[in-house]
């Protein structure tokens, strides 16, 4: 596939932001050189193209080849075969690159070739059972193509958290708050629930989770339900819902659809957490109704974000 072609692919990237809503997404397929299939949110692709000489530095991190220099800015060039335990790979693996942007970070990814971008409802994305989680959870979700061909989508947070470590998070000061206020929160990224499950803990709020949209929309009806039966109002279980973007089974702009519409949550301020940090995402998560939208992954703005909302 030449850039030319590349470029007709990724054209309409923007325009697919009507997606939101639909509870469909929009995967690039490529391979890594093996008879597998892996797909990323065409959403976070910016660009594929051939990959251009990446200048070896020292001390890099594992996986991550070096730096090259895109259109004045330097960005790491990560080789996504050396995260996954392949079977082997094909020497002179990572002709083509990925440029994607996540957290507000901009990198290159190195892949054998890029197929195609397909659309699929969130119903058929799949959280992968334990067997395949040999990867240390960097397989996060899991599609079947018609004919039964399997597409592994990648957590690539977890890869960057293999890759650059974790941010440490700094002094959060807790919240002013009563002692039963309570978030519920939803994301299927390992790394990501460890993280706001930090900043909740350094806020001193109680919190559940689900690790996926239809879950959470299971678990948060149970609750609702409850509060009806007992006769008390929902926020005095739940003060406030966080979701994510993406997600398996019922992506976060459906599940906010769900939550605005349902007149028993009402009063419960709904933000949307998401590694797509660009404006069009904003604007989706405005049009679902969501109450306030933070980019992954910064604890203060998080903290920032959430605080004047558990607070008032």
């Amino acid at each position: 596939m030449n850039m030319m072609e590349n470029k007709n692919l990724l054209d309409g990237v923007d325009a697919r932001t009507r997606l939101a809503g639909s509870n469909q997404m929009e995967i690039l397929l490529f391979s890594l050189g093996t008879r597998e299939t892996f797909g990323i949110n065409v959403f976070k692709v910016r660009e594929v193209g051939r990959t251009p000489h990446i200048t070896k530095t020292p001390n890099m991190p594992r996986g991550v080849e070096g730096l090259i220099s895109l259109r004045g800015n330097v960005i790491p060039v990560l080789s996504l075969a050396s995260y996954l335990d392949l079977e082997d790979p094909p020497a002179g693996l990572g002709k083509t690159m990925m440029v994607a942007e996540y957290s507000k970070r901009t990198l290159g990814f190195l892949v054998h070739e890029v197929d195609r971008i397909i659309r699929v409802d969130w119903e058929k994305v799949k959280a992968p059972e334990s067997v395949l989680a040999a990867n240390q959870g960097l397989i996060t979700a899991v599609i079947e193509l018609n004919g039964g061909h399997l597409v592994s989508i990648l957590d690539v947070e977890q890869i960057l958290a293999n890759a650059f470590g974790e941010a440490v998070i700094v002094d959060i000061p807790p919240a002013r708050v009563e002692e039963e206020t309570s978030v519920f929160f939803v994301d299927d990224s390992i790394v990501a629930r460890k993280k706001i499950t930090e900043v909740l803990d350094k806020l001193g709020v109680k919190h559940k989770h689900a690790t996926n949209g239809a879950e959470a929309w299971t678990r948060l009806q149970a609750i609702a339900a409850h509060a009806q039966q007992m006769g008390t109002p929902l926020r005095d279980e739940i003060n406030l819902i966080l979701v994510d973007a993406e997600m398996p089974e019922m992506d976060g702009y459906v599940l906010t659809k769900n939550i605005k519409s349902d007149t028993r949550f009402e009063g419960v301020p709904v933000v949307m957490h998401s590694s797509l940090s660009s404006e069009a995402n904003r604007a989706m998560g405005k049009s679902v109704g969501v109450d306030a939208y933070v980019a992954k992954f910064d604890a203060e703005v998080l903290a920032d974000t959430l605080r004047p909302l558990i607070e008032r």
